[in-house]
């Protein structure tokens, strides 16, 4: 088995300036590594960054790459407070969406990245969810646009447990694999 190395690196500055803080798995609070966040380069792996801390707050997707000025490329704070390491999952994708919390009401079930959860189920109110094989980032609109939401294997009996407050729409979602 050969095993990766999975690398973030955080800057304080634009271009890759200042003070920095290296990151090869989860971290619940960055706060005490550094103030402010400017700049961002992925080594390798996928990594989910939240700007708050114990992985709350609003969520950005981050793969291989240079962010030299983050902020003004998507719209961003500078305020990263946590991370969290996505695994690489190889094998099946499996995750069912249900209408009402405690997996109750309609039921649907995506095995496949889904462009349009209103096109596809003719729904995208969903209130709780159930995470079976592979892990999947969740959209607030059609085309994987607009806020972000990782879900990793697991039950999701409330919405509220996604963390995106009273707003349950689910506009598109789509598996997290390799050339994403």
């Amino acid at each position: 088995m050969v095993y990766i190395l999975k690398l973030i690196i955080f800057y304080e500055d634009r271009n890759f300036g200042g003070r920095y803080h290296e990151c090869m798995s989860d971290c619940a609070d960055l706060h005490s590594y550094f103030s402010r966040c400017h700049s961002i380069r992925v080594e390798s792996g996928y990594f989910m960054v939240y700007d708050r801390s114990n992985f709350m707050g609003n969520q950005y997707f981050m793969r291989r790459g240079e962010y030299s000025d983050y902020q003004r490329m998507f719209g961003w704070n500078d305020c990263v407070r946590s991370c969290r390491m996505i695994p690489m999952h190889h094998g099946s994708y499996r995750m069912r969406l249900y209408n009402r919390m405690d997996f109750g009401g309609q039921m649907m079930e995506l095995m496949d990245d889904c462009p349009n959860t209103m096109d596809r189920f003719h729904m995208s109110d969903f209130m709780s969810c159930n995470v079976m094989d592979g892990h999947w980032l969740m959209y607030e609109h059609p085309n994987y646009r607009g806020r972000m939401m990782y879900m990793r294997p697991g039950e999701y009996r409330n919405f509220r447990d996604w963390g995106w407050g009273m707003n349950s729409k689910i506009g598109s979602v789509r598996r997290i694999m390799d050339g994403i």
